[in-house]
């Protein structure tokens, strides 16, 4: 049973990084801020691969961060 929600959550966090990396893409921002967010994305990616419900955890700062970006709020700064 536990292999299942491993399975579900593993789904679920490839799914959001898949539109996290469209979202990156999509942002009319300059190349700087681009590129700091993608290091971010990337390195959430790699920490799946070691603790999938930390790097859940962090993909949902993430993306709450994007909506700042999304919304016009978002500083370099904050990178």
């Amino acid at each position: 049973m536990e292999h299942d929600g491993q399975l579900q959550l593993y789904a679920a966090v490839a799914n959001q990084l898949k539109e996290a990396h469209a979202r990156v893409r999509a942002l009319q921002v300059p190349e700087g801020v681009r590129m700091a967010l993608t290091r971010k994305l990337l390195a959430i990616t790699a920490a799946a691969k070691h603790d999938l419900a930390a790097a859940a955890r962090r993909l949902e700062r993430f993306k709450a961060d994007l909506d700042d970006f999304d919304e016009g709020s978002g500083s370099e700064e904050e990178l």
